[in-house]
């Protein structure tokens, strides 16, 4: 038997030769040179790690004062006095006369919608929350503030409200309603 009567045999003789010679050269020999370039380089010295200054804890140094969520214990007359401000402005809300419409709903929900003018006497139209449109005129109530009308401009209706000060007494505010557009 000839080689040439076995192909297949030839074939595998040719493969097996190419493999044995392919496993014969170095496939590392270009990782070999990089290292032995990387290492036959001059080093440079290391920088020395920075200094780092040690932790110093927070000292909570306002644990003896008064606690800014409680009601402060000092009396409206310590207060006045405090804030040179007279004990009674004579200020204060009528609970007595009877509530409008209008003083259900927060003043920043209202919207002046136009006035009317008859002879002497202004009216704004105001909108509440629920669509309604309310008449009024200076003398009137509106906001949750005790806000009474004192003028009307075409532009917007002026009040004053009644507020509370914050230390057992009242004082006024003066707020407005402007016309939408």
């Amino acid at each position: 038997m000839s080689i040439s009567s076995h192909p297949i045999r030839s074939l595998l003789m040719v493969v097996t030769v190419i493999a044995i010679s392919g496993c014969s050269s170095d496939p590392t020999s270009d990782l070999s040179d990089y290292t032995e370039a990387v290492k036959n380089q001059q080093r440079s010295a290391i920088e020395p790690l920075p200094e780092f200054k040690p932790y110093e804890s927070f000292v909570y140094a306002a644990a003896d004062l008064r606690d800014p969520f409680t009601v402060p214990t000092f009396t409206r007359q310590q207060a006045a006095v405090a804030s040179n401000k007279p004990v009674m402005s004579g200020v204060k809300p009528d609970f007595e006369r009877p509530s409008e419409p209008l003083e259900e709903f927060p003043l920043d929900s209202l919207r002046m919608v136009g006035t009317m003018e008859q002879k002497e006497d202004n009216w704004a139209l105001i909108n509440d929350t629920d669509g309604t449109i309310h008449r009024v005129q200076p003398g009137n109530y509106a906001g949750q503030n005790h806000g009474k009308i004192i003028r009307i401009t075409e532009y917007e209706v002026e009040l004053t409200e009644i507020v509370p000060d914050g230390i057992g007494g009242w004082i006024e505010r003066q707020a407005s309603i402007a016309i939408s557009e």
